[in-house]
């Protein structure tokens, strides 16, 4: 990938923006996550220096190398699956988990945050696409987990995550997100929750997930580079 940082950077919020025109929505109702796994200290100083504040990661175990050796002041989330029994290193490093998928995980989560004394935003993932392959609770099996929120005092469950199936069509994505905020708008009826974030829509596929209602899309090859 051509360019440099800055240039691709440039070129992503672009695109962010145009997506945003197309379904009437404010650019600044959606945040860009830029997906730094695999990625070392260098390349996120250098996203860093180009303004941008917000870093995904997968592995609770490369983070905790990582997080320390880049610039302070930047808010981290957790986009990968969570083993319940890594929960208390998760919340020491992470600013929001995305990929929450259990209530054992919800009230490890909550046990972790009273010890460290902190409000943690969490996203419940949910596997709208039913791939076997996919981390994520089945739709089925939502509601009664929302059920479990006034239990928690320091957790939020602020969302919804999702991934679609990989396609090299976007377009083919287009009914998972749609449908993820569809069941969005039903669970936050039925429950009272807001459930106002959905993080949805990678680099090839974040333009249609801004249509379809996403706050927060996950983007690391379209400013990094392919990974080897």
């Amino acid at each position: 990938m051509s360019g440099t940082f800055q240039e691709r950077l440039d070129q992503v919020r672009e695109r962010m923006a145009a997506a945003c025109a197309r379904a009437g929505r404010r650019p600044d109702d959606v945040q860009l996550i830029a997906i730094s796994k695999t990625y070392g200290p260098d390349r996120v100083r250098e996203a860093a220096a180009c303004g941008l504040r917000i870093f995904g990661e997968n592995k609770v175990q490369e983070a905790e190398a990582k997080v320390p050796e880049c610039p302070g002041q930047l808010s981290w989330h957790l986009v990968g699956h969570l083993q319940s029994n890594k929960a208390a290193r998760a919340v020491a490093l992470f600013d929001q988990i995305h990929s929450v998928d259990s209530l054992k995980l919800l009230q490890r989560l909550e046990a972790a945050a009273a010890a460290e004394g902190q409000r943690l935003p969490v996203l419940l993932e949910v596997n709208v696409s039913g791939e076997a392959s996919k981390f994520g609770l089945p739709p089925a099996a939502v509601p009664e987990l929302l059920a479990h929120a006034p239990e928690l005092d320091l957790v939020q469950i602020a969302g919804l995550m999702t991934m679609p199936p990989l396609t090299p069509d976007p377009e083919r994505a287009r009914h998972f997100f749609r449908r993820l905020r569809e069941l969005r708008d039903e669970w936050s009826g039925a429950s009272g929750l807001p459930l106002a974030e959905l993080s949805m829509g990678m680099s090839h596929d974040f333009e249609v997930a801004i249509e379809e209602g996403a706050t927060w899309i996950r983007v690391g090859t379209a400013l990094f580079g392919e990974r080897t």
